[in-house]
């Protein structure tokens, strides 16, 4: 399929002319584009790519799916309200309903609802000062390989040192602790977090709560086992200190159930949601506390657009589509066909590659063969039509993010592209 072309004056100069040097994925995909679909973006000339990146995670049923853009059509032909603040609407109140039908509900979970817009680091925000108000106390801990967001607070728990140091300033009350990613022995990382809290020599105050992602994927598509997630929330639990689950790249559906958490039968007291819960790459971000944690007073924490109407229009179309076409069994499903595919035909390309992730968030590790060797296939794999990117330190493992309702087809053709780029750039 052609899209039309865009106009021929589109190119790069707008943006080296007048974009701020900040800008980073336009550099590791310099194309111009213009449209998208499905599992598809096209750029100025018509050229079609793949997309294994669909807006790190956002756009769980890829480009303009037709079942949420005709509901969008149809509520700005009808004059919906589209900026809602915190006022009571009807869209709201139908994501609402249809989030507690169509997820907490089935899963026995009871949870309120903050809205805290527009981006995944603003839920985090509010996590992180929720649980000092419940607590009393200041201090978090967060993990090696973390990655939770760039505003002040949510950087504070986020790892990268290259990250961190662009705040210029401090961040404080942190304690970063091993993420059990092979390194070292998991029951060897709980016992020393159960020291740092306990050891009144240790000059580390017991924190107010832990924030983790069960699935690290900026981190580098590390895996945190389900018996050491179950085993972290049972010593929380023991010493009073809340534990907050950012699901925010690998919820809903990304790894296969609508949580991460859920393989290891834990409920976290706080979870934060952003990216794919928007339906449609629309902005919308959330917390979910227990009830018994609920200690806001009115207007203590606010964002101007934390009532995104179309948002609301669009994940509640994107929640319903979900549950009906059971969304967590296809990902599974073609999770399982990634995995074998990574490791029968692309891993088994060179022993020093090393595959991990779970459902349709895989990575493909390339630092024993350099440092360089993911971006180069990255490189590749956008040369041959297909958007893909890395991560990890010193990003040295390619990131598989497919739409999750990639067609099958669609899914070993772009397995296949990973494949040529990885035996191109191993015969370089």
């Amino acid at each position: 399929m052609r899209i039309p072309d865009l106009p021929e004056s589109v190119g790069h100069a707008p943006f080296e002319a007048h974009e701020s040097a900040v800008r980073s994925y336009c550099r590791a995909f310099p194309a111009v584009f213009g449209r998208a679909k499905g599992a598809f973006v096209f750029d100025s000339a018509g050229r079609a790519y793949l997309d294994f990146f669909a807006g790190a995670g956002t756009l769980a049923f890829g480009h303009n799916p037709d079942f949420i853009k005709r509901r969008l059509l149809a509520y700005i032909e009808s004059d919906g309200i589209t900026h809602g603040l915190d006022l009571y609407t009807e869209a709201k109140a139908a994501f609402i309903e249809a989030f507690v039908r169509h997820v907490l509900a089935p899963r026995g979970l009871d949870y309120r609802l903050q809205f805290t817009g527009p981006t995944g680091a603003n839920a985090v925000e509010a996590a992180l000062k929720l649980a000092r108000r419940v607590t009393g106390r200041q201090g978090v801990f967060a993990f090696s390989g973390a990655y939770h967001g760039l505003s002040l607070g949510s950087l504070a728990v986020t790892a990268n040192h290259g990250k961190r140091a662009a705040a210029g300033t401090g961040l404080h009350d942190v304690t970063f602790v091993p993420y059990p990613d092979g390194q070292l022995d998991d029951a060897a990382i709980l016992a020393w977090i159960e020291r740092l809290m306990t050891d009144s020599h240790s000059g580390v105050d017991k924190p107010a709560a832990v924030i983790l992602e069960t699935l690290q994927a900026e981190g580098g598509i590390n895996v945190a086992p389900s018996p050491w997630l179950h085993d972290l929330q049972a010593l929380l639990q023991r010493h009073g200190v809340l534990l907050i689950v950012d699901d925010i790249q690998v919820g809903c559906h990304r790894t296969g159930p609508f949580f991460s958490f859920e393989r290891a039968g834990i409920t976290p007291d706080i979870v934060v949601l952003s990216k794919a819960i928007g339906g449609y790459g629309l902005p919308l971000s959330l917390v979910l506390l227990r009830p018994s944690i609920d200690a806001w007073r009115p207007g203590e924490h606010t964002g101007t657009f934390r009532g995104n109407q179309l948002a609301f229009v669009a994940g509640t179309a994107a929640l319903e589509q979900a549950a009906r076409i059971d969304l967590g069994a296809q990902v599974q499903r073609k999770g399982a066909l990634c995995e074998r595919v990574l490791h029968e035909r692309v891993a088994a390309l060179d022993p020093r590659l090393k595959r991990r992730g779970l459902g349709l968030i895989q990575g493909l590790d390339g630092a024993a063969i350099d440092d360089g060797f993911a971006s180069r296939v990255s490189r590749r794999c956008f040369e041959l039509g297909m958007i893909i990117e890395t991560a990890g330190r010193r990003d040295t493992v390619l990131k598989l993010l497919p739409p999750l309702n990639i067609e099958e087809a669609e899914l070993l053709q772009g397995l296949s592209t990973i494949e040529q780029a990885v035996r191109d750039c191993l015969r370089a």
